[in-house]
């Protein structure tokens, strides 16, 4: 990957030059084939820094970053991470978009399932118009079932289930 730093209108300094330098490392995590990384520093009129991130990827894909802030330093941490967003977001699509390939692809070989197959079995259920309970019909209908709760709404309209407790007791939610 070939990287430069340059400054317009603004002296670098070694440790500006550092700073920048920590920026390119953590773009290199993501396994991009990246050919070339440029950060462009330069002072506005206003006495703001202006920070532009340039990562060129193979495939003729290119994020470019303008950050502008107050504190130079904070322009490269803000630019450095809306480019590891983008990059991350690329990377993303390339796994995504080449998890299924023309090689991964059957050859036609294989039978289509028959339609028949496919058909599942329905089973007609009677349709059951639900009332509101209140709870002694409730813990009636649990009694009457070999289910361990119920589910039912009161008079007030909230939904509410009742269960059979190991002591003999019923619990309501």
């Amino acid at each position: 990957m070939n990287t430069s730093i340059v400054g317009k209108n603004l002296e670098l300094t070694e440790p500006i030059k550092n700073y920048a330098e920590s920026a390119f490392e953590a773009i290199k995590k993501y396994n991009l084939n990246i050919i070339s990384a440029n950060i462009v520093l330069s002072t506005t009129k206003k006495g703001d820094f202006s920070v532009e991130f340039v990562v060129n990827v193979k495939d003729k894909h290119t994020v470019v970053i303008t950050q502008k802030d107050k504190d130079l330093y904070a322009a490269i941490d803000l630019a450095q991470e809306r480019a590891k967003k983008n990059l991350r977001r690329y990377a993303d699509k390339l796994k995504d978009h080449n998890k299924i390939g023309i090689k991964n692809l059957d050859n036609g070989e294989s039978e289509a399932p028959i339609a028949e197959e496919l058909e599942e079995e329905f089973v007609q259920l009677e349709l059951k118009l639900y009332k509101p309970l209140d709870f002694e019909e409730a813990k009636v209908l649990l009694d009457d079932s070999k289910e361990n709760f119920f589910v039912f709404q009161d008079s007030d309209g909230n939904t509410r289930v009742i269960t059979k407790l190991e002591n003999g007791k019923y619990g309501l939610y």
